[in-house]
């Protein structure tokens, strides 16, 4: 074995070949090592080498005759791909030069079949222009015919054939068709709309339309009853001959627009009939309203915003009893109303466009044609059933200057508003206040006013058309708030010593209703949805961090979570101090309280009867005074907070000044039992039906005070062996929480018991 190692230490490894006599050194190591006692195991380790060589032969036998069979078949796949391979390409040799004989022979005979075929064509683009031409004469010579048989509605139908073809050509590049069309159908569309137009006047006129007066007061009649069926059907006809020439008409005539400025949604013109029907309405309005007629003042805009609506109402009963059975009859979707008071709306919009600019830096004229302009549109939606989705004044409005001036005017007018309802004498008087029912939140007249002002200003601009519009005034009603906001903190400093008076609550009332106010609205439809329009704003802008989107999108917070969270803080702020205040004056009430001698009162068996300790009533006058004053003076909502505030920081205050701070005979926990149970909480009972549940550690420590010394002792050993044995604990011994629960005691620790305990004075004597 030394040998052996030695003669591995002369071998070295070489990692480039493979080291033999490297890997039988280290076989030997590891199979022998340097234990003489393994040398038994070489003849069985060299019968197992001898297997492994074997069948390591055997393999080596197998595989050197299975490689020259698998290398010959892979040798002939080889050779006979290449041959497949050589037949292929000369195949395709062939096929080339014939392809390229093919072509070489057609080559003549595809340019005459080309030329052929591009006379073909031409001529069949020929034909069929003289086809179009042909049919366009076709259907003006019936129309013709019509007209000289009186055949009018026919010649109408035809007409509208004809403007059909004319949309059909718009694609196509043949100016001199398109214009031999249109030009065809403007001849024939003129001859029969005059006609038709006049013959439709002449009825109008028989009708007596327009209808000045209101709807009783109209006679549709002639001088002879018996006309006037006959009158009716002239209109029935030639209202529906009108109504087949709006497709020419819609051709030739270029609708007037407003600019692009004012972002009208997009609506179809005005049926044709409609049109004539409105032509005198529209000269009237234009006699009136422009120029230099004396009707036409910048300072009255009611009067043609009126004028419109009186029209509309006065021939509202007309159009649907005559002529919506018409346009049903026929088949189209028109409403008779609707399209007549939206043709009387255009002449609206036109005229406050051109007259906005000329009074648009006069605050009282420009605001009051807002305040005109809304009222029309609100009797003109309410009423007469107009549509959002059509032409309103609200686009108008809706212009950037224009628009940006009403919130300027908005914003001046408002603020004015608040200033003077700050200043007036009655501000911070409630106008219920006789009226207990209404005046539950006890709110003074300028929060309930600036509430009303916010609430004006939303029915303002509730209904223009677009989100980012109604978030700018969102915005507007959202500084106001704030404004106000910091008027009400400004003058609560100014009464921050007189906490308690009439006016600082009065202030804190008007927080807690605009509070209220607003979190009402953050669950009106109508702000829901201009939280979804700002939830798009703020996502497309980056503006808010995702948990910010998070809780808009899911509804967690609102539009005006950032105000109520303000009047929230200053609501608290203002309740703390008062809590603060009053509790001052118990505390000071209390001071002989404190050091009443608990130790040295008499049992309750040597008094005939228990009374109120006389160092306690200034500490409950006080307390009663002051929850009575203040009970008449805030809204219940805030009340509710505030006794309850007092109550828990009056509740610690005993606890720890007068309870913890001395030591109990019988007698004294008798008598403070007393006193607090008898006189304090029942102060409180009117306002909740058990208000010793808010008096948690005054009410657990009179328990245990005023236990009997037997059942004293028991606690006491029971929380001694509880705090020796920890969490080990007996199961069939109860724990000291248990034991608590039992006596009635939730609130206070073991450790306070301990100590409330050990302030008990009326121990027996066992020390003997």
């Amino acid at each position: 074995m030394a040998a052996i190692n030695v003669g591995r230490e002369q071998v070295t490894r070489d990692p480039d070949r493979c080291d033999i006599p490297y890997y039988v050194a280290e076989f030997v190591e590891r199979e022998v090592g340097t234990d003489l006692n393994c040398l038994r195991k070489l003849g069985k380790l060299i019968e197992e080498l001898s297997e492994n060589k074997k069948q390591l032969e055997e393999q080596v036998l197998t595989v050197s005759s299975e490689v020259p069979k698998r290398i010959q078949n892979a040798l002939k796949n080889a050779e006979d791909s290449k041959k497949s391979l050589s037949q292929l390409l000369e195949e395709e040799t062939v096929l080339f030069d014939s392809i390229n004989s093919h072509l070489l022979t057609a080559q003549p005979w595809m340019e005459d079949l080309g030329v052929l075929i591009s006379q073909i064509e031409e001529v069949e683009r020929h034909l069929a222009y003289l086809k179009w031409i042909s049919q366009i004469e076709e259907l003006s010579n019936n129309i013709q015919q019509y007209l000289m048989t009186n055949n009018v509605p026919e010649a109408a139908t035809t007409l509208a054939s004809m403007a059909e073809l004319d949309i059909k050509l718009q694609e196509s590049s043949c100016s001199h068709l398109l214009t031999f069309v249109r030009s065809t159908v403007k001849f024939w569309h003129k001859i029969l709309k005059d006609k038709l137009s006049s013959d439709f006047e002449e009825i109008l006129t028989h009708l007596h339309w327009p209808f000045v007066g209101p709807p009783q007061s109209q006679v549709f009649g002639l001088a002879a009853p018996a006309n006037v069926p006959e009158i009716y059907n002239n209109l029935e006809t030639l209202f529906s001959q009108l109504l087949k020439l709006q497709t020419s008409d819609e051709l030739l005539t270029k609708p007037k627009q407003l600019p692009e400025k004012y972002s009208l949604p997009p609506s179809p013109p005005i049926i044709l009939p409609m049109q004539i029907m409105l032509n005198s309405l529209q000269k009237r309005f234009k006699y009136h309203f422009t120029g230099n007629r004396q009707t036409n003042v910048l300072s009255k805009p009611e009067w043609y915003l009126t004028q419109v609506l009186m029209w509309i109402g006065n021939h509202a009963k007309f159009l649907d009893d005559k002529i919506q059975p018409i346009l049903d009859k026929a088949g189209s979707s028109v409403n008779a109303r609707l399209e007549f008071s939206r043709a009387l709306v255009m002449l609206i919009l036109e005229k406050l466009a051109a007259d906005i600019p000329c009074l648009l830096y006069d605050d009282n004229l420009f605001c009051h044609l807002v305040d005109e302009v809304l009222l029309f549109e609100r009797e003109l939606y309410a009423t007469h059933g107009y549509l959002s989705s059509f032409p309103s004044c609200m686009h108008i409005l809706s212009e950037e200057t224009c628009f940006q001036r009403w919130l300027t005017v908005e914003r001046k007018f408002a603020l004015q508003k608040m200033d003077s309802i700050l200043s007036s004498e009655a501000a911070w008087v409630s106008q219920y206040k006789d009226i207990t029912d209404v005046d539950e939140m006890k709110v003074p007249d300028c929060a309930e006013t600036f509430t009303t002002l916010l609430q004006v200003i939303t029915d303002r601009y509730k209904n223009l058309p677009t989100a980012s519009r109604k978030l700018q005034f969102l915005e507007l009603q959202k500084d106001l708030v704030d404004d106000f906001r910091i008027r009400l903190t400004q003058v609560m400093k100014e009464e921050t010593r007189a906490s308690l008076a009439f006016r600082y609550c009065a202030i804190l009332n008007a927080v807690n209703y605009i509070a209220t106010v607003l979190a009402d609205w953050a669950d009106n439809v109508f702000f829901l949805e201009l939280q979804q329009a700002a939830l798009e704003v703020c996502a497309d802008s980056n503006a808010l961090s995702k948990l910010q989107l998070g809780q808009l999108a899911c509804m967690e917070s609102s539009v005006f979570d950032d105000m109520i969270n303000l009047l929230e803080r200053l609501k608290h702020d203002m309740l703390t101090r008062q809590v603060d205040h009053v509790f001052r004056e118990v505390k000071d009430a209390a001071k002989l309280y404190k050091k009443e001698r608990w130790l040295s009162l008499p049992s309750q068996a040597e008094q005939a009867v228990m009374s109120l300790s006389s160092t306690a009533c200034p500490l409950l006058l006080t307390l009663r005074d002051r929850l009575l004053q203040l009970e008449q003076q805030l809204c219940y909502s805030l009340f509710k907070i505030f006794w309850q505030m007092l109550a828990e920081k009056v509740d610690m205050f005993i606890y720890q000044e007068v309870i913890l701070a001395n030591h109990f005979n019988e007698g004294g926990a008798a008598q403070l039992q007393f006193d607090m149970t008898r006189n304090l909480f029942p102060l409180f009972s009117h306002y909740c039906k058990r208000p010793e549940n808010y008096f948690k550690h005054i009410k657990e420590a009179c328990i245990i005070l005023n236990l009997n010394v037997g059942s004293a002792l028991l606690l006491k050993d029971a929380l001694h062996s509880a705090s020796e044995n920890g969490t080990i604990l007996d199961p069939n011994q109860p724990s000291a929480t248990a034991v608590l629960n039992e006596l009635g005691v939730y609130k206070l620790a073991q450790q306070d018991v301990e100590i409330l305990l050990n302030l008990r004075t009326n121990w027996p004597n066992i020390g003997k």
